[in-house]
């Protein structure tokens, strides 16, 4: 049984490079100091409405935004109960694709998956295939657009174009570790429901899931009979309509640091941020081809994630801790007991840059010898 550690507010502080949570600007962290209102007051509705609709100005979307209180774990698992009514196909290549799997079964729901070894990426031509030999009309197709278990960056948007072919299909991608330093176009791809956690490349404190949801979704959840009652699309997007407020308390410390973080995002931009992200994860791949190897296959890798294989066979658990010890940079094993010793990984994720990741990379040669 696990026993009480107290918590003791005297720690070091540390810079993370892990796959999120990740580093929040002084300022942000600073809003969630503010007095505090109730939930249903009009300040509540400004806030509220100010988060959304910058949301969609960022995000460049027409379709419906939903900040929720919750992790992004949430709205997998609502999208699933919102959006399938039998039938759903899962396409997996490591662990949290087999999550969004294990979460459909645990529903209820007729799973098949589309599987692929971990390093590998879902490919387009492979998903209309499988649409179009099955004798079962599919409700859902599902993606992880980012992959942080493995490094891999899934084609979303030619899969989203695949999925638009069969109109009674609807394509919904968990984008947990990308959306935000990543660009994509939702509209244009067709995707119907996308989520992320703004502990990740929103670079916010952890609490809120971001979800944004078509019509065609919005409709089919419509016609359910069984929609998740807290992560549901028509019940959060009619009570915006009517109230401009979430339909149950939101974390108002965090909705305030999101508002300031927003416009930060807004500023830069969403495709210069994704450039900015683009350079730190081409910065990381050359590093790690000299020192050792990527797990990812070739032309699908992480623009917030780099996986790097243990080619060096160093102690990986060892030059985590020294690194932290010494340096307190924090950056992350590979993901499970399989990769674990087999693979590393670094978040360049939310507000690191390039020179701040060069900053760790040579805590590591120094640590490992390299």
């Amino acid at each position: 049984m696990t026993e009480k550690r107290e918590y003791t507010d005297d720690y070091p502080e540390k810079t993370l490079y892990i796959p999120g949570p990740t580093e929040v600007r002084e300022d942000v962290i600073e809003e969630m100091a503010q007095p505090m209102f109730g939930h249903r007051m009009d300040r509540m509705t400004d806030l509220y409405t100010t988060v959304v609709e910058d949301t969609k100005t960022f995000l460049g979307t027409d379709n419906d935004v939903i900040v929720l209180t919750a992790s992004g774990t949430e709205f997998m698992e609502a999208a699933i109960q919102n959006l399938v009514d039998e039938h759903v196909l899962v396409t997996t290549c490591g662990s949290f694709s087999e999550r969004q799997a294990n979460v459909a079964e645990r529903l209820g729901k007729d799973v098949d998956t589309l599987e692929y070894e971990w390093g590998n990426a879902v490919k387009p031509a492979d998903v209309r295939a499988r649409l179009e030999a099955s004798e079962k009309t599919y409700d859902v197709v599902t993606c992880v657009m980012n992959e942080s278990s493995t490094g891999v960056r899934n084609p979303i948007e030619e899969i989203g174009d695949v999925v638009a072919e069969f109109p009674d299909t609807l394509f919904v991608v968990d984008a947990v570790s990308a959306l935000g330093g990543d660009y994509v176009d939702i509209d244009a791809h067709d995707i119907d429901v996308i989520f992320t956690s703004v502990q990740k490349a929103f670079a916010m404190p952890p609490g809120l899931a971001v979800c944004v949801v078509s019509d065609a979704a919005y409709e089919r959840e419509i016609e359910s009979d069984s929609a998740s009652w807290y992560g549901g699309f028509q019940r959060s997007l009619d009570y915006y309509d009517r109230k401009g407020q979430t339909h149950s308390t939101p974390a108002i410390p965090v909705m305030l640091a999101y508002r300031a973080q927003m416009k930060h995002m807004l500023d830069e931009g969403h495709e210069a941020r994704s450039e900015r992200h683009r350079e730190m994860a081409e910065y990381t791949r050359e590093w790690a081809a000299e020192h050792f190897g990527m797990f990812p296959e070739e032309g699908y890798r992480s623009q917030t994630v780099s996986c790097i294989e243990n080619t060096a066979d160093i102690d990986v658990a060892a030059t985590i801790d020294e690194v932290s010890e010494k340096y307190d940079f924090v950056f992350s094993n590979g993901y499970g007991s399989a990769l674990g010793e087999q693979t590393f990984r670094i978040g360049h994720m939310g507000e690191h840059d390039v020179e701040s990741i060069e900053e760790l990379t040579d805590a590591i040669e120094d640590v490992a010898d390299l």
